[in-house]
């Protein structure tokens, strides 16, 4: 069970109730050690039914997360980067740190509808007749 608070941005802080990590074996690099020690960590966290986070923030987290999200709303981040279990913990938690602070970024502003140019219209339409004359050669020439 993870004790430590997690801060995100000097608004969001996920209790550390709300996390839990399982630590498992890992492959890869490691010798033996690979075999008798726990060094990756999976870190769990209830999305859906979190009180440290707001509606659009929570929507927003589930769309990024993907396959990493259970259909009960909880976030699985699973981290064997490193060969310690502590700097496993800490990648953990920095990646779901950025999810939600990714998660959190204001909309973009809505898309301002504008007008073709003067110039870009007469270019297109200058375009557009040059195209055709092309077009109009490659035919069978007209006998008089």
């Amino acid at each position: 069970m993870a004790s430590e608070t997690l801060h995100i941005n000097d608004r969001i802080a996920i209790a550390g109730w709300e996390l839990t990590e399982q630590f498992v074996l890992a492959g890869g690099p490691g010798g033996q050690n690979v075999n008798k020690v726990s060094t990756a960590v999976q870190l769990f966290f209830n999305l859906a039914n979190s009180p440290s986070l707001n509606e659009r923030v929570k929507a927003n987290a589930m769309k990024l997360a993907g396959r990493r999200l259970s259909k009960d709303g909880v976030l699985m981040i699973e981290s064997s980067r490193f060969r310690s279990q502590d700097r496993n913990r800490e990648d953990a938690r920095e990646r779901l740190k950025e999810l939600i602070l990714e998660a959190a970024k204001p909309p973009p502003p809505p898309r301002r509808k504008t007008k073709p140019t003067k110039g870009s219209i007469e270019r297109r339409l200058k375009e557009k007749t040059g195209r055709s004359e092309v077009k109009k050669m490659r035919g069978r020439p007209v006998g008089d």
